[in-house]
């Protein structure tokens, strides 16, 4: 197996961590429940005033507890004619817990759990030890550092540019580490208030993948 292919499945839970905007969850948190619509934007337009829109946008990111939406992802290669296109549903429960399963074309679970990596494809089930993949640690606490608002170890993994307002914005993350970049040229986030509606990986030979969220329709 390549480095490169080792990537992958911590990129993908990389941009789980980062779209989960999510529905409320169904049992309240034992924490405080996250804002929404009006409340939403009160609380937001209060954060920017005192400490810029990134950081209104990080706190209220952190304040969910839950996520769940569903994923469409486009992988764009130079040596095809078309995406590749998967689809399916995240999950996130605080504080480390996440889940990417995809449903179409085929069934693939991957869950990250603290720091172990699980990988299930069919009747094959594979656990990783993110600590063993140095070129890959920088993403995992990156998820850590996103989900609990911390702007400061964001900022010590990537050179971080965020545009817009907490209303509508883009947050540019260019990987700090040589290792890292070897992989990722770029992870482009567009968002409203705190939800997260498109996630660009860009890579430095210049396929990308590009993963659209919705919420989870109900019946």
């Amino acid at each position: 197996m390549t480095r490169r292919t080792r990537v992958l499945p911590a990129l993908a839970l990389l941009c789980a961590a980062l779209t989960l905007p999510g529905a409320a969850p169904a049992r309240p948190a034992p924490m405080a429940e996250v804002p929404h619509g009006a409340q939403v934007a009160q609380t937001a337009a209060s954060d920017a005033a005192e400490g810029g829109d990134l950081d209104a946008v990080m706190s209220l990111l952190a304040r969910r507890r839950h996520g769940r939406v569903e994923f469409i992802e486009q992988h764009f290669m130079s040596v095809l004619d078309r995406p590749l296109e998967s689809s399916g549903e995240m999950s996130y429960d605080a504080p480390d817990r996440l889940e990417k399963r995809t449903l179409k074309p085929r069934a693939e679970t991957l869950l990250l759990d603290g720091s172990v990596l699980t990988v299930e494809r069919g009747h094959s089930r594979h656990v990783l030890d993110v600590h063993a993949y140095p070129q890959v640690q920088p993403f995992v606490e990156s998820i850590r550092a996103t989900l609990a608002g911390d702007r400061g170890a964001l900022e010590r993994i990537f050179r971080v540019e965020f545009t817009g307002s907490v209303q509508r914005w883009n947050l540019s993350l260019v990987p700090l580490d040589a290792r890292v970049a070897k992989n990722i040229a770029q992870v482009s986030i567009d968002g409203a208030q705190d939800e997260l509606r498109r996630v660009e990986i860009r890579q430095p030979d210049g396929d990308r993948s590009l993963m659209t969220l919705r919420a989870v329709a109900t019946p």
